[in-house]
């Protein structure tokens, strides 16, 4: 009953063990997947070659750890595991097949793909804003440069990125009163 998904294959990289955990995430029963080849049967063909290679890698006695493994569920949903791939031994040390241990990432990276998004959303709103704006970093170092603050004061994002905003672009009688602001804000 353990809560991570764990499952196995044989020397020839046939499924021999899988737990509870990978028949809630994929969909597959044990009955479903035992015996058959873990990388033909549920690896899609893009990630087929670098899964195998860490499996053999683990097959030659090489363990990897924190590899993403993209497995395909029942539905046809790709979902993603975490995965430790350990060498399995028998009582006489001979290499006799691979155990991997993982943690469903699915979600994590789903969330992280949404923050992305966002985040280019955000990106393309503030630069093609009908409003100047512009950010700056801690020192004071201009970081954000929207296309309407280049169009108002004829200076690129290229031009002002990483500079002084204040010492730059502020002209002598306001920039103690602009500095101030920026510091407090």
């Amino acid at each position: 009953t353990a809560n991570a998904p764990i499952f196995g294959i044989n020397a020839e990289g046939r499924v021999n063990e899988w737990n509870r955990k990978m028949a809630a995430i994929t969909g597959f029963s044990k009955d479903d997947v035992f015996g058959k080849d873990l990388v033909d049967e549920y690896i899609s063909d893009e990630f087929r070659e670098s899964v195998r290679q860490v499996l053999d890698d683990a097959l030659h006695g090489q363990q990897t750890d924190n590899y993403q493994l993209p497995l395909f569920t029942k539905h046809g949903d790709r979902v993603e595991v975490l995965l430790n791939a350990t060498t399995r031994v028998d009582a006489a040390g001979t290499i006799v097949g691979v155990v991997g241990v993982g943690q469903d990432i699915t979600a994590i990276n789903d969330s992280q793909a949404e923050l992305s998004r966002v985040a280019n959303d955000l990106r393309l709103l503030i630069d093609t804003a009908n409003a100047p704006i512009f950010g700056i970093n801690a020192e004071g170092r201009v970081n954000e440069w929207n296309r309407k603050m280049a169009a108002i004061t004829g200076f690129s994002k290229d031009d002002v990125f990483g500079k002084d905003l204040v010492d730059e672009y502020i002209s002598d009688e306001f920039r103690e009163s602009v500095r101030t602001v920026l510091d407090d804000a």
